[in-house]
């Protein structure tokens, strides 16, 4: 046989070989994907499960202060925070739930003290609405360190720490935000001197020559914290623009409580709340500003304390 008919067989037979594999690894393929109910699974998953890039708010204001979205970088920083806060879903779940709790207590706050509502999403993103304490020592809702605390009128000792109480620890920081608005002119300053601290804002002040906070160059925190308490305003205001679903009963109500003023000592925490019809872990979950088992009170000082009301454990049930 001549060598061209010889190769020319080689590749009919090459392709014949190629062609019928392919047949047969086709149909071993459709066999087992008609009955795998995994990737059966995978298909289902891959059609419904959506990840969508976001849609930025056309204007945008902090405190009644416009957000300059025609800059290229601020509309960036906004959506970074929009999207962290939108796809970490749980985070963001939560707080729904706990400003649903926690906000009518705040809110009238800052309006008797004159501080825009917006700053209630300051303690927001500070603590998740909890009694947190950062590892630097910052505690509460509103993370006070301890000697800013003090001196903003909050009574911080063994006995009593009013930074976590919430009533006492925002007034505390509607002083602190205020005397950040008197010096800055600015309220989304404000927010970043709590951040950073008064010396360190007005150092990049001076460095850059500029109040305006979307123009500093700062530290990553406080550059994104205005950027954090706008994200947060959006989500809570338009939930369902951002894929969150939430009826009413999914919120956390408010406590309802009554109030004892106290003005002598307490001996035993535990047995106090008991002879009040509660108990200590009760008593301990609406007066966390109690760091003791006792509250010596040596001066005679009125602490108002919060006990449940009849209906405190009463479920919201609307379907709302």
């Amino acid at each position: 046989m001549n060598t061209p008919l010889r190769y020319a067989l080689r590749s009919l037979l090459l392709v014949v070989t190629v062609s019928a594999a392919a047949l047969v690894v086709h149909l071993f393929s459709f066999s087992v994907s008609a009955t795998d109910t995994d990737l059966d699974h995978q298909r289902n998953f891959n059609d419904s499960y959506k990840i969508f890039s976001l849609t930025l708010p056309s204007d945008l204001s902090f405190c009644g202060e416009p957000v300059p979205l025609g800059k290229l970088d601020v509309r960036e920083r906004l959506d970074r925070e929009l999207l962290v806060n939108t796809y970490w879903q749980s985070n963001s779940l939560l707080a729904h739930k706990r400003a649903a709790r926690w906000f009518p207590v705040i809110e009238p706050i800052l309006a008797s003290e004159g501080v825009p509502d917006d700053m209630k999403y300051l303690a927001l993103i500070e603590s998740g609405l909890t009694n947190v304490v950062s590892p630097m020592g910052a505690t509460g809702f509103w993370q006070f360190m301890k000697e800013t605390g003090i001196q903003h009128g909050l009574e911080v000792n063994a006995d009593v720490d009013e930074r976590y109480n919430v009533v006492k620890s925002t007034e505390a920081a509607c002083r602190y935000l205020k005397d950040g608005y008197t010096k800055y002119g600015s309220w989304a300053m404000a927010a970043a001197s709590y951040n950073l601290g008064p010396g360190g804002v007005e150092k990049q002040m001076d460095r850059q020559n500029t109040k305006d906070y979307f123009s500093l160059q700062l530290p990553e925190e406080t550059s994104r914290y205005a950027f954090r308490l706008l994200a947060m305003k959006e989500i809570i205001n338009d939930p369902e623009r951002y894929g969150f679903h939430i009826r009413k009963k999914d919120l956390y109500a408010p406590y309802h409580t009554r109030v004892v003023e106290v003005t002598g000592p307490i001996e035993n925490i535990a047995d106090w709340s008991l002879r009040q019809g509660t108990d200590y872990r009760t008593g301990k979950l609406l007066n966390p500003w109690l760091r003791d088992n006792k509250l010596t009170n040596a001066k005679g000082k009125a602490y108002s304390l919060l006990l449940p009301a009849d209906d405190f454990n009463q479920a919201v049930t609307s379907e709302d």
